[in-house]
């Protein structure tokens, strides 16, 4: 009988369909070097006196760090990376925006997002969105608590916006630097609301919602606009040893028991996407012998009743 299996195969179609728009831009993540518009080395260059950048490029981005703690108490265990910024930028301008500074900026500057920013159910969420806005707004780089500043960041201010690299694919939003009002950072404030979702996993939550696979994401659809040269988002890539700009000391502070699992399942991420297709296919398998079983074959003659025959 093939209108009633027809349907289910329909609706599984269209499932199916809408997963892979959806889920378009994660898969896809995957196979992406993440080499697009990467920054050249050879531009980073910095005279070993002067500590000032080599190129002639013009400074784009404003002289301003950014970081981001609950409170003004650093705790020890990142003071040594803070002052290593601060030692070696002394003519940068620094904001360390706390919790109560960063809700206070958003009711100030963009009170249309309070709603949202008050309903992130863990605030790490508020550290990461707060980053997007305060380069929006200000322009300037952000560097994480747990990131040391190895030298001088000058070359990097002649780039109009840029993220790094993350491990294994994607971007990391860990260290940025932007112009303000830069096209990037306000796209990613303005879709903020469209994926606050809980997923009532934390891990899950937060890099889906604000962290990097949000940015990353957001990325992804970004480069698929025809910007201009000033509005592209430059890559840092992994630096070759002796020329790194950062010390990663990998605090992860907010990390849970469910992000081990998650990390897992991404060193995995191959075997397990195998293994869905392959449980998909075993669904629908089991779907089709029911409805085989639910509606046999009619007879004979009330098919050509069916037919008007």
């Amino acid at each position: 009988m093939r209108r009633p299996l027809g349907i289910p195969l329909a609706i599984l179609g269209v499932i199916v369909v809408i997963g892979v728009v959806v889920t378009f831009d994660y898969i896809t993540l995957l196979f992406d070097p993440v080499t697009d518009n990467a920054i050249d080395f050879e531009v980073l260059a910095v005279d070993n006196e002067s500590h000032l950048p080599i190129t002639a490029n013009p400074q784009l981005i404003p002289k301003i760090l950014h970081q981001t703690w609950k409170n003004e108490t650093v705790p020890e265990v990142w003071r040594a990376a803070q002052e290593s910024c601060l030692k070696s930028h002394p003519d940068f301008e620094y904001k360390l925006w706390t919790d109560e500074s960063a809700r206070q900026f958003i009711v100030d500057e963009y009170p249309w997002f309070l709603d949202t920013y008050d309903s992130y159910p863990f605030n790490i969420m508020r550290a990461d969105v707060i980053r997007y806005f305060v380069l929006a707004h200000f322009g300037g780089i952000y560097i994480d608590l747990d990131e040391g500043c190895q030298s001088r960041l000058d070359p990097l201010l002649t780039y109009p916006a840029w993220v790094r690299k993350a491990d294994p694919t994607g971007v990391s939003n860990s260290v940025m630097g932007s112009t303000p009002r830069h096209p990037f950072f306000l796209r990613v404030m303005l879709e903020l609301k469209n994926y606050n979702f809980n997923w009532h996993v934390p891990y899950i939550t937060v890099m889906y919602a604000t962290g990097p696979l949000f940015l990353s994401v957001i990325w992804k659809q970004y480069k698929r606009w025809a910007v201009s040269d000033a509005e592209q988002v430059w890559i840092l890539m992994p630096a070759e040893p002796g020329a790194a700009y950062f010390n990663d000391l990998h605090g992860s502070s907010w990390h849970e028991d469910d992000a081990k699992w998650i990390m897992y399942l991404g060193i995995h991420w191959l075997f397990f996407t195998v293994l869905g297709f392959l449980l998909a296919a075993v669904v629908g398998l089991i779907s089709y012998l029911v409805v085989r079983r639910m509606y046999p074959r009619m007879p004979l003659k009330y098919k050509y009743l069916e037919y008007g025959e």
